[in-house]
C-alpha cells in the first residue's frame, strides 16, 4: 500500500514523515512557549524594562512579516523547502543561545534582545511559509484538515506545557538562561527535518524573463482576486493586531498588576492554552458537523466575548484564574478558525504558487503584529494595562464583522481546489462545493476530511 493510500484510509498519522514532521513541531515549539515567558521576562526582571520597551521587544519579533513577508513566499517558492527549514531552524538556535552567553559574560542589553528578536522573526518567516507549502507535499488533500489539526494539538500542547516550564526554570535559574531550551529545540526540530526521507518536488523553474517583483505580483494577484481569501486576509489581520496588544501587554500586567512570580505566571499562560489544545482536538470534528465555512465564522463569533476577562483581572489568585478563563475561551476559538482557514487555503491553491499565496497571507495576517504590539506597548505605559487590555478585547469583538459582511456567512462549505487564473479547479478530479454570486451553496459533493 502507499503512504497516500495508508493516509487515506488510517490518516496522517499513519505516515513516517509526516510524524517526523510533527516532531519537529513538538520541539521547536516547546522551546518557542518557554522563550514565550523567558523572553519578556529577561526585559522585565533582569534589564528592567518599561512598558512600552516590552513592547519594542515584541514588535521586533515579529517585524518580518512586515520586512521580508512578501519576499520571502517568492524566494521560498524557488527552493526546496525542507533544506530551507532546516536552515532557518540552525539561524534560530545561534541567535537564541546568544543570550545567554552575553549573559554569562555580564554583556546583555536590551539592543541586543531586539536584533536576537527580529534575527529569529525573519528565520521564523521563512520556516512557517515552508512549513505551509510543504505539508500538501506529504500528506493527501483529504487529510489535510487532520494534518493540520495534528499540528495544532502539538503546538497547543506545548502552549499548555511551556509557560510552566519556562517559569519554573526562570525561578531556578534565571530569564537568561531558560531560552537556552529554546536553542535546543530547534536543534531538535532540525534533526527530525533532515531524517525525512520522501523526495521533494524540485521547484519549477525561474522563467526565461521572470523577476522576484512580479513572482511577488502573482501571489498577490491569486490572493486579492479571491473573495474568501481577501475576507480571512482581514479578519486573521483583526485578531492578530488585537492578540498583538495582549502578547505585549500581559507579562507586565501579570506581574505589576494580578502580582505573579515568574512560576505563577507561566502557569497562567499554561492553563490559557488548555483551550487551544481542545480546539486542536475538536477542530476536524466541528468541521466535518458544522461545515467548514460556518466553523471559521462561529469559532470567533463565539469566543471572541470571553476576552472582556482579560481588562477585568484584578491582584491575587482570583485575577489570575479570569484571565486564565478569557484566554483559554479565546485560544479555543482561534485553533478551531486556524484549522479550519490554513486546510482551506492549502487544498485551494495550486501547488506552484503556495508559497507566495502563503507569504502575502502571512505579510497581511502577521504584518499587524508590530503595530499591535507597539500600540499594546504605548497604551499600558500611558494609560496602564488594564486600559490596554480593554483595547485589545475591543478588537477581538469586532474580528468576526467581516466574516458577517462576506458571503460565508450563508455558507457551509468551501470551494474545492482553482488554477492559476482563479478558476475552479474540475478537471483535477477532486468534487467541488461551488458558492454561487450571492454566496449561497449549489449542491455538490465535498471533500472528506
Amino acid at each position: 500500500m502507499s503512504d497516500t493510500s495508508r493516509a487515506a484510509a488510517g490518516g496522517p498519522m499513519r505516515l513516517r514523515d509526516f510524524r517526523l514532521l510533527l516532531a519537529g513541531a513538538a520541539t521547536g515549539q516547546l522551546g518557542a512557549q518557554v522563550t514565550l515567558v523567558a523572553l519578556p521576562l529577561v526585559a522585565v526582571l533582569e534589564l528592567d524594562a518599561p512598558a512600552f520597551q516590552v513592547g519594542l521587544l515584541t514588535a521586533a519579533e515579529t517585524a518580518a512579516f512586515l520586512l521580508v513577508g512578501l519576499p520571502a513566499g517568492a524566494l521560498t517558492d524557488r527552493m526546496r523547502k525542507r533544506p530551507l527549514m532546516i536552515r532557518a531552524d540552525l539561524v534560530r538556535a545561534v541567535a537564541m543561545a546568544s543570550i545567554p552567553a552575553a549573559a554569562l559574560a555580564d554583556a546583555l542589553t536590551m539592543a541586543q534582545l531586539y536584533v536576537v528578536a527580529l534575527v529569529t522573526g525573519v528565520a521564523t518567516v521563512f520556516f512557517d511559509v515552508a512549513h505551509q507549502s510543504y505539508l500538501p507535499q506529504i500528506v493527501p488533500r483529504e487529510q489535510l484538515v487532520a494534518g493540520n489539526g495534528a499540528l495544532e494539538t502539538v503546538r497547543s500542547s506545548a502552549q499548555v506545557t511551556g509557560p510552566g516550564v519556562g517559569g519554573g526554570l526562570v525561578q531556578l535559574v534565571g530569564a537568561h538562561f531558560a531560552v537556552i531550551v529554546d536553542a535546543v529545540g530547534y536543534l531538535f526540530s532540525a534533526l527530525f527535518l533532515s531524517r525525512i526521507k520522501q523526495a521533494e518536488e524540485a521547484p519549477a523553474p525561474v522563467a526565461a524573463g521572470g523577476s522576484l517583483r512580479k513572482e511577488i505580483g502573482e501571489g498577490v494577484r491569486f490572493v486579492f482576486g479571491h473573495p474568501l481569501l481577501r475576507v480571512i486576509a482581514v479578519t486573521t489581520g483583526l485578531a492578530n493586531f488585537s492578540t498583538a496588544v495582549l502578547m505585549a501587554t500581559q507579562t507586565v500586567h501579570l506581574v505589576r498588576v494580578v502580582g505573579l512570580e515568574a512560576g505563577g505566571l507561566g502557569l497562567v499562560l499554561s492553563a490559557s492554552a488548555v483551550g487551544g489544545l481542545l480546539g486542536a482536538v475538536c477542530a476536524g470534528r466541528l468541521a466535518a458537523r458544522l461545515g467548514q465555512a460556518r466553523v471559521i465564522l462561529l469559532s470567533v463569533l463565539v469566543t471572541g466575548p470571553f476576552a472582556l476577562l482579560w481588562p477585568l483581572s484584578g491582584h491575587g489568585v482570583t485575577g489570575a484564574v479570569v484571565f486564565a478563563a478569557g484566554s483559554g475561551v479565546v485560544s479555543f476559538g482561534a485553533v478551531v478558525y486556524n484549522v479550519a482557514q490554513v486546510s482551506f487555503r492549502q487544498g485551494l491553491c495550486p501547488p506552484r504558487l503556495l508559497g507566495r499565496m502563503n507569504a502575502t497571507l502571512r505579510f497581511l495576517m502577521w504584518g499587524t503584529l508590530p503595530l499591535g504590539a507597539l500600540l499594546g506597548g504605548a497604551l499600558a505605559q500611558s494609560y496602564g494595562s488594564r486600559t490596554a487590555l480593554a483595547w485589545c478585547a475591543v478588537g477581538i469583538l469586532a474580528v468576526p464583522l467581516p466574516l458577517l459582511l462576506s458571503p460565508l456567512r450563508r455558507m457551509r462549505h468551501l470551494p474545492g481546489p482553482q488554477d492559476d487564473d482563479g478558476s475552479a479547479g474540475a478537471d483535477r478530479g477532486t468534487p467541488l462545493e461551488k458558492a454561487s454570486a450571492d454566496g449561497e451553496e449549489r449542491p455538490a459533493p465535498a471533500p472528506t476530511g
